[in-house]
């Protein structure tokens, strides 16, 4: 098996170091990220100048673009080869709710998947992750990609990627099956004048999750899922056409 990795958080984060050393067992593992931190690109291409990837090590090429050039370049033509499996990750902080529209995680799957791969987005979720002190929980996260992997990947319709969050704790309890939860609005912008004058602005923190559950009680969100300690698991699709509404529009439109 042939498995591209890439991430958001630059090729030489401590995530995806860990799932390197993890997935060595199934297969080939080609490393094609980008040469600094690219968070919030979500699928943003560079097209504005030339990409230079460069092989730092053997199967480990850094690139300077986002995250979805990575895979972009990887999958048309740097290598002669097909890839089986893209698996973006692990990012540094937890990618749940509205906030995965930002994400270069889930930017670089999606890349993976507009190339016909099966793809995967994973995140460690937890407080202290950003500090890059957590290596032992990297490596359990990790391991848990290598098995949920050597399982069998589920079987997807057309354009999905599987966005996968995995608590930073040491026991697991779990999987579950989520739907896409939903923020409040981000906290307000912050203003400052620079020693020069100039007004700046700095954008405000994430908001906390809505306390709704869907209209499926027995489903649960991925923030809940989260915060009981299991695996969150949710199906995401490019497709963003609100099918269920078509018709009502289209009656609503008609002249």
């Amino acid at each position: 098996m042939n498995i591209l990795i890439s991430n958001d958080d630059g090729v030489l984060a401590p995530g995806i170091q860990a799932l390197v050393q993890a997935l060595k067992p199934l297969g080939r593992i080609i490393v094609v990220a980008p040469d600094s931190e690219r968070s919030g690109f979500s699928s943003a291409l560079t097209l504005d100048r030339p990409l230079k990837p460069t092989e730092i090590e053997k199967d480990i090429w850094a690139v300077n673009g986002t995250p979805a050039d990575c895979v972009f370049i990887a999958t048309n033509g740097l290598f002669d080869f097909e890839f089986d499996l893209v698996v973006s990750g692990i990012n540094s902080g937890a990618n749940l709710g509205d906030d995965i529209l930002y994400s270069g995680t889930v930017g670089a799957a999606f890349e993976g998947r507009l190339m016909h791969k099966p793809a995967l987005a994973i995140s460690l979720a937890g407080e202290h992750v950003k500090s890059y002190n957590s290596p032992e929980q990297y490596k359990i996260a990790a391991q848990w990609v290598h098995d949920f992997i050597l399982k069998g990947l589920p079987s997807l319709p057309e354009q999905h990627i599987l966005n996968i969050n995995i608590p930073d704790i040491v026991q697991l309890k779990g999987i579950q099956v989520t739907y896409q939860g939903c923020k409040k609005l981000k906290q307000p912008l912050t203003h400052f004048t620079d020693p020069r004058g100039r007004k700046v602005c700095w954008i405000g923190l994430k908001g906390e999750e809505e306390s709704i559950n869907g209209s499926n009680t027995k489903r649960k969100s991925d923030f809940l899922a989260i915060s009981e300690g299991y695996v969150s698991i949710t199906p995401i699709q490019m497709d963003r056409t609100n099918h269920t509404v078509l018709s009502s529009l289209d009656e609503q439109l008609r002249v």
